[in-house]
């Protein structure tokens, strides 16, 4: 049974859809959308879940302790890596059967996204502390189709009224 219920031990507070064992896909380029995702681990360590990202010194740090699937390297404009990595995505949805796709950028975001909304998947974007003013090229692709979109500045609500601010990830 689904249910919405605040649920996050961190300073940054998200409100998500929730299951009594809910299956997370986390999706997140390397770099500081890794951080991000890392800085949330007191939420996602309490579910079961697998991760989609590609091999980097830091992503590297999750092999042989998670579930990971690695795909093409993809960073911003890069078309053709896109739609290899939306394919992926559906095999890889299809495989793993989340409840609930996060991610936290980057240009990666944008296949799975997409894909878990061909799927009925609910999904959740945290856009970069660094966006202070403006979303991304992948937060605008992905604004008005995942299910919640969460901002690190309150200044970017006023501008994209979907968009929900709840602190800052640290």
């Amino acid at each position: 049974m689904m249910h919405l219920r605040t649920k996050f031990k961190l300073p940054y507070t998200v409100v998500i859809l929730e299951l009594e064992e809910m299956k997370l896909l986390l999706v997140c380029n390397p770099g500081g959308h890794f951080s991000t995702m890392m800085a949330m681990k007191n939420f996602w360590s309490a579910y079961s879940r697998e991760w989609v990202t590609y091999p980097k010194f830091d992503t590297q740090a999750l092999r042989g302790k998670e579930m990971v699937y690695w795909v093409e390297m993809q960073e911003a404009r890069m078309l053709w890596k896109a739609c290899v990595n939306f394919f992926k995505a559906l095999y890889i949805l299809h495989k793993s059967q989340p409840d609930l796709v996060v991610s936290t950028g980057a240009s990666l975001a944008v296949p799975f996204l997409l894909a878990s909304k061909l799927f009925g998947i609910k999904t959740v974007f945290i856009e970069s502390i660094s966006r202070s003013s403006d979303l991304s090229l992948s937060g605008r692709l992905v604004y008005n189709l995942v299910d919640e979109f969460y901002v690190q500045w309150p200044e970017c609500v006023k501008r994209y009224p979907k968009a929900q601010y709840r602190g800052v990830v640290a």
